[in-house]
C-alpha cells in the first residue's frame, strides 16, 4: 500500500458515531504505529482535511473534506435525489433505509434514514460496506463489475456466526440476488440486523449503488420481507431516473417473478 493510501485512509475512520479519535486511538483503529499514523496527520491536517479539536485535542475532519463533498455533490449529484425515495422507504416500512454507492472496488454509504416507528432500529454508522457481509455488498457483487468478486473475497472478515466466509457461501447469495433481483444479509454484519437491497443504476447505464433496509432481525417476518421488497422496487425505480438511469429488463423480470404471486408488477414503468 502506497504512503499516499495510507494517509487517505485514515479519513476513513471517521463516523457520525466516531467523529473525534485520538492519536492512540487511530493507532490501534489502523493497527499502525504511533510515529508512522503522525505523520499521516499531519500531512492530512496541513492540507485541511483534518484538525484538532482545540479542547479534547483530539482529530476531526476538517473543512477541506467538506469543500471536496460538496463539489462532488454538485458535480455528480446523488444525495439529494435519492433523498426522498429513501424517506419514503423508511416510512412505509418503518425501518431504516440507506443508499450506497459504488467507486473503484468500494461500497460508500451515502445516506440513510431511520424511522420513527420503532424504538430499536438498525442504525447505520460505517463509511464503507464490506462486500462478502452486507445486503449492499452482495448486490454490488451480484450487478456490479466483474472484478468485484475476487476483491470481496480475498479477505473475507467474519463479522458474525452468520457472516460468509468462503468464496462459495458468497457466490450462492451473488447468484440468489440474480434470480431475484434482491440481495440478502442475514444477520451476518451485525448479529441483530436482516437487510435487503436492490440495485441503482445511472447514466452510464452501469451499477452505481444500492438502496436498503436494514430491519432488526427480530421483526423480520415473510409479511415484511414482502412489504420491504415492493417498496424497494419503487425507491430503486425513483432513484435510477433521478439518477438519470435505466433498470436493466431483466431486473424488472426478476422483480416480478420473485414477487408472484403475491403481486404482480408493472414491467419497466
Amino acid at each position: 500500500m502506497s504512503s499516499a493510501r495510507k494517509t487517505l485512509e485514515l479519513l476513513s475512520f471517521f463516523s457520525t458515531a466516531r467523529p473525534e479519535i485520538g492519536l492512540s486511538q487511530l493507532c490501534r483503529i489502523a493497527g499502525r504505529d504511533k510515529a508512522t499514523t503522525y505523520r499521516h496527520l499531519q500531512a492530512l491536517e496541513t492540507a485541511g482535511f483534518v484538525e484538532q479539536n482545540p479542547v479534547t485535542r483530539q482529530y476531526r475532519l476538517g473543512p477541506a473534506v467538506m469543500q471536496l463533498a460538496q463539489v462532488r455533490e454538485a458535480t455528480v449529484p446523488r444525495k439529494a435525489s435519492a433523498q426522498l425515495p429513501m424517506t419514503q422507504l423508511a416510512d412505509v416500512t418503518g425501518e431504516t433505509a440507506h443508499v450506497s454507492v459504488l467507486s473503484g472496488n468500494t461500497l460508500y454509504a451515502l445516506a440513510s434514514c431511520e424511522s420513527p416507528k420503532h424504538g430499536t432500529r438498525a442504525v447505520i454508522d460505517i463509511t464503507t460496506f464490506p462486500l462478502h457481509a452486507t445486503a449492499s455488498g452482495i448486490c454490488a457483487l451480484a450487478f456490479g463489475p466483474e472484478q468485484l468478486f475476487k476483491s470481496a473475497t480475498a479477505r473475507m472478515t467474519p463479522y458474525t456466526a452468520n457472516t460468509p466466509v468462503t468464496p462459495d457461501a458468497v457466490a450462492r447469495l451473488v447468484e440468489d440476488a440474480r434470480a431475484t433481483g434482491f440481495a440478502r444479509s442475514d444477520r451476518s454484519f451485525e448479529a441483530e440486523i436482516h437487510s435487503l437491497s436492490a440495485p441503482i443504476y445511472d447514466q452510464t447505464g452501469l451499477f452505481a449503488g444500492a438502496v436498503s433496509v436494514a430491519c432488526v432481525a427480530s421483526r423480520f417476518t415473510p409479511a415484511l420481507e414482502h412489504d420491504i421488497k415492493t417498496q424497494l422496487v419503487t425507491a430503486s425505480r425513483d432513484i435510477t431516473r433521478n439518477w438519470g438511469g435505466a433498470l436493466p429488463p431483466e431486473i424488472e423480470t426478476a422483480w416480478a417473478s420473485s414477487l408472484a404471486p403475491a403481486q404482480t408488477l408493472d414491467i419497466a414503468k
